[in-house]
Protein backbone atom coordinates (compact mmCIF):
# COMPACT_ATOMS: atom_id res chain seq x y z
CA UNK A 1 0.00 0.00 0.00
CA UNK A 2 1.69 3.21 -1.15
CA UNK A 3 0.73 6.72 -0.20
CA UNK A 4 0.31 9.05 -3.14
CA UNK A 5 0.09 12.79 -2.90
CA UNK A 6 -2.92 14.40 -4.50
CA UNK A 7 -2.41 15.69 -8.01
CA UNK A 8 -3.53 19.21 -7.12
CA UNK A 9 -0.63 19.46 -4.65
CA UNK A 10 2.16 18.73 -7.14
CA UNK A 11 2.15 22.10 -9.02
CA UNK A 12 2.24 24.00 -5.72
CA UNK A 13 5.21 22.00 -4.51
CA UNK A 14 7.03 22.69 -7.79
CA UNK A 15 6.36 26.44 -7.58
CA UNK A 16 7.40 26.60 -3.93
CA UNK A 17 10.63 24.74 -4.62
CA UNK A 18 11.51 27.11 -7.49
CA UNK A 19 10.81 30.15 -5.28
CA UNK A 20 12.86 28.80 -2.39
CA UNK A 21 15.81 28.00 -4.65
CA UNK A 22 15.74 31.38 -6.36
CA UNK A 23 15.81 33.32 -3.06
CA UNK A 24 19.20 31.84 -2.24
CA UNK A 25 20.58 32.91 -5.61
CA UNK A 26 19.08 36.41 -5.51
CA UNK A 27 20.10 37.18 -1.92
CA UNK A 28 23.73 37.79 -2.82
CA UNK A 29 23.10 40.38 -5.52
CA UNK A 30 24.27 43.41 -3.57
CA UNK A 31 27.56 43.89 -1.78
CA UNK A 32 27.40 44.17 2.00
CA UNK A 33 28.97 47.27 3.56
CA UNK A 34 32.32 46.49 5.17
CA UNK A 35 35.10 48.33 6.96
CA UNK A 36 38.80 47.78 6.37
CA UNK A 37 40.39 47.64 9.84
CA UNK A 38 44.11 46.79 9.89
CA UNK A 39 43.84 44.87 6.64
CA UNK A 40 40.78 42.79 7.61
CA UNK A 41 37.31 43.41 6.29
CA UNK A 42 34.68 43.56 9.03
CA UNK A 43 30.96 43.72 8.30
CA UNK A 44 29.39 47.06 9.10
CA UNK A 45 26.78 45.53 11.39
CA UNK A 46 29.56 44.19 13.59
CA UNK A 47 31.12 47.63 13.91
CA UNK A 48 27.69 49.12 14.73
CA UNK A 49 27.16 46.40 17.35
CA UNK A 50 30.47 47.14 19.08
CA UNK A 51 29.73 50.86 19.07
CA UNK A 52 26.21 50.19 20.39
CA UNK A 53 27.59 48.14 23.27
CA UNK A 54 30.09 50.90 24.07
CA UNK A 55 27.30 53.50 24.04
CA UNK A 56 25.17 51.29 26.31
CA UNK A 57 28.13 51.01 28.69
CA UNK A 58 28.44 54.79 28.70
CA UNK A 59 24.68 55.10 29.33
CA UNK A 60 25.02 52.68 32.28
CA UNK A 61 27.85 54.76 33.70
CA UNK A 62 25.76 57.92 33.26
CA UNK A 63 22.70 56.38 34.94
CA UNK A 64 24.79 55.15 37.85
CA UNK A 65 26.40 58.56 38.22
CA UNK A 66 22.96 60.23 38.26
CA UNK A 67 21.78 57.58 40.78
CA UNK A 68 18.85 56.47 38.63
CA UNK A 69 17.46 53.15 39.85
CA UNK A 70 16.11 50.77 37.23
CA UNK A 71 13.46 48.14 37.88
CA UNK A 72 14.79 45.54 35.43
CA UNK A 73 18.38 46.41 34.52
CA UNK A 74 18.87 43.00 32.92
CA UNK A 75 16.39 44.09 30.23
CA UNK A 76 17.28 47.77 30.04
CA UNK A 77 20.97 47.53 29.14
CA UNK A 78 20.65 44.98 26.30
CA UNK A 79 17.72 47.01 24.99
CA UNK A 80 19.84 50.15 25.06
CA UNK A 81 22.63 48.32 23.22
CA UNK A 82 20.16 47.16 20.56
CA UNK A 83 18.66 50.63 20.27
CA UNK A 84 22.06 52.27 19.82
CA UNK A 85 23.11 49.59 17.31
CA UNK A 86 19.99 50.00 15.17
CA UNK A 87 20.17 53.80 15.28
CA UNK A 88 23.83 53.75 14.21
CA UNK A 89 22.99 51.37 11.36
CA UNK A 90 20.12 53.58 10.18
CA UNK A 91 22.13 56.78 10.43
CA UNK A 92 25.17 55.52 8.55
CA UNK A 93 23.79 52.86 6.17
CA UNK A 94 20.14 53.60 5.36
Amino acid sequence: MSIKSPTWLQPKVCVLSVISCSTGVLAGCSRAPTFDIVGSLFPAWLVCLVLGILLATFARWLLLRLKVSLVLPILVYPSLAALFTFVLWLVFFS
